[in-house]
């Protein structure tokens, strides 16, 4: 399976360090950061992340529901996964998202996560199962089940 490509969104800065690390330490390549919908737009088009983590709050008072939105316009096939204190805040169909992971969360869980998405994006549905912690979305949960 080819490496995914992450795109981290989130505004904290050594939570967006940290989470680098993690991706990369799991042999995933981290295509961009930013920290508000401002700096997601202005990604280049050709960027074509595999999978964002993305903050519900960002910098200059700009949301995750938004990012999400652009993202899933300009990348249709990106999963967007929310990574926020906050998961009561998204809306039922998740805005568009296809899953949470609710903060504070644990490194074994973000890379739980990362081999659920590269299986079940490589060959639905995924033949291991995520953490407890990772809350997909109605959709994804009806397409992977």
């Amino acid at each position: 399976m080819p490496a995914l490509k992450f795109l981290i969104v989130e505004d904290e800065a050594l939570l967006a360090m940290d989470m680098e690390a993690m991706i990369e330490d799991a042999g995933y390549e981290v295509a961009g950061e930013c920290a508000s919908l401002r700096e997601v737009q202005a990604l280049p088009r050709d960027l074509a992340p595999d999978v964002a983590f993305v903050d519900l709050h960002l910098a200059e008072n700009s949301s995750g529901i938004d990012v999400c939105t652009h993202i899933r316009s300009i990348w249709p096939d990106t999963m967007v996964v929310f990574v926020t204190g906050n998961p009561r805040k998204l809306p039922e169909d998740f805005a568009g998202g296809h899953g949470v992971l609710p903060k504070p969360f644990v490194r074994h869980d973000v890379f739980r996560i990362m081999q659920y998405l590269q299986e079940g994006m490589s060959n639905p549905p995924p033949h291991c199962k995520p953490p407890a912690s990772f809350h997909a979305s109605p959709g994804l949960a009806f397409a992977w089940a």
